[in-house]
């Protein structure tokens, strides 16, 4: 399932405006850069590229088929001939495919340059900007947490999080801090589950479209689904050798700023009644995906599958996963103390000792408005 983290990644990108610019002339953006010129030529090309790589892979075929049939209706009429900025055409085809049907992951951009590599350093440089695993202790006695910024998938921040569950095995209470858990991969949680589930458990549902599906990966099994998607499970099987947390409560925190693979930790504990989730909603990024390129000089995140609750069939996107326990994000942490058997007074001291760095408020994307 790659790139799930994506998705969050593009949540808090900022939108550009789409007033027009005169033609073939520069732009000059309210950051001072320069925009990119476009012609009629190239605005019906990525138009219509477009159209067929959404028709091919976007999450749902029957609005895939909307959005290409809008995109061609329109490239074929000329509406797009006569915006020259690159900035100002991906916001107008952004804009239209959202009106044809809402998801705030379809975006259109103009293709980033790709800066110069120098030396084998920078391309060994890490790709997420976050700390995996911030913070993991005993917070009071019987009472373990750890605090996630991302799960970026590697076997290394895998096996750090098994070690936390082997180390604090004997807790009475395990806090998972997710209010400033950005998203990411499968593999972290596969290696919390096994120590939190008594039995084999169903926990969400995954569909992604077939022709861009991949191979198999652990815990997750095919199963039946529509016709042009491939429908997959993702379960758990419980740990042989190490069972004391079958029993320890479980607490999950949650803030605006925690999204996609958090929101699948979220909801896969929320509906299986295996964990309290505490804060505030989540970002309400459930749909996976990754940029793509489309003609010359643009690039589009597409939302090539999604995760939802076998039981009702719905995901979280645009909505987020509602808490058990609806608190600011920022007391969230007190109150899981209190429900783990800490005093209040006890648990606002602890609180104060846990100084994420990271933010729990979504920025929330602002347009940037081109000059004429």
């Amino acid at each position: 399932m790659r790139n799930y983290w994506i998705a969050a990644l593009l949540l808090g990108c900022s939108a550009i405006g789409s007033a027009q610019p005169k033609p073939d002339t520069p732009v000059a953006t309210a950051a001072g850069s320069t925009d990119a010129t476009v012609n009629a030529a190239e605005a019906r090309k990525t138009a219509l590229d477009l159209a067929q790589k959404l028709d091919e892979t976007y999450v749902f075929p029957d609005v895939a088929k909307r959005y290409a049939a809008m995109l061609r209706a329109n490239a074929s009429s000329g509406a797009y001939d006569n915006i020259a900025s690159a900035r100002a055409l991906a916001q107008r085809l952004t804009d239209d495919l959202r009106a044809v049907s809402p998801d705030a992951h379809v975006r259109v951009t103009p293709t980033a340059p790709q800066p110069a590599v120098h030396n084998a350093s920078a391309i060994a440089a890490p790709r997420f900007p976050w700390t995996p695993i911030e913070e993991q202790r005993w917070l009071a006695p019987g009472v373990a947490y750890i605090r996630f910024n991302v799960f970026p998938g590697d076997e290394a921040t895998s096996a750090a999080v098994r070690d936390f569950m082997l180390t604090h095995a004997a807790a009475k209470a395990i806090i998972f801090d997710n209010r400033t858990h950005h998203g990411g991969a499968l593999a972290e949680m596969n290696s919390i589950f096994p120590y939190l589930f008594a039995k084999s458990t169903v926990l969400l549902t995954l569909d992604t479209r077939e022709s861009v599906a991949e191979d198999e990966e652990p815990l997750v099994r095919r199963t039946t689904g529509p016709a042009g998607v491939v429908r997959r499970e993702h379960f758990v099987e419980p740990s042989t050798t190490e069972k004391r947390l079958f029993k320890a409560k479980v607490f999950v925190l949650t803030s605006p700023v925690s999204a996609s693979a958090a929101e699948h930790m979220t909801m896969a504990l929320k509906r299986t009644h295996r964990a309290t989730i505490i804060g505030e909603p989540t970002a309400g990024a459930g749909h996976y995906g990754w940029p793509v390129k489309v003609g010359d000089k643009f690039d589009v995140f597409i939302p090539v599958g999604r995760t939802f609750d076998p039981d009702t069939g719905k995901d979280w996107e645009g909505t987020g996963v509602a808490p058990d326990v609806a608190v600011p994000a920022r007391d969230a942490l007190v109150e899981a103390l209190v429900r783990s058997g800490v005093s209040r007074t006890e648990a606002e001291r602890i609180d104060a000792t846990v100084k994420p760095t990271g933010s729990m408020e979504r920025r929330t994307p602002r347009r940037i408005a081109t000059a004429d």
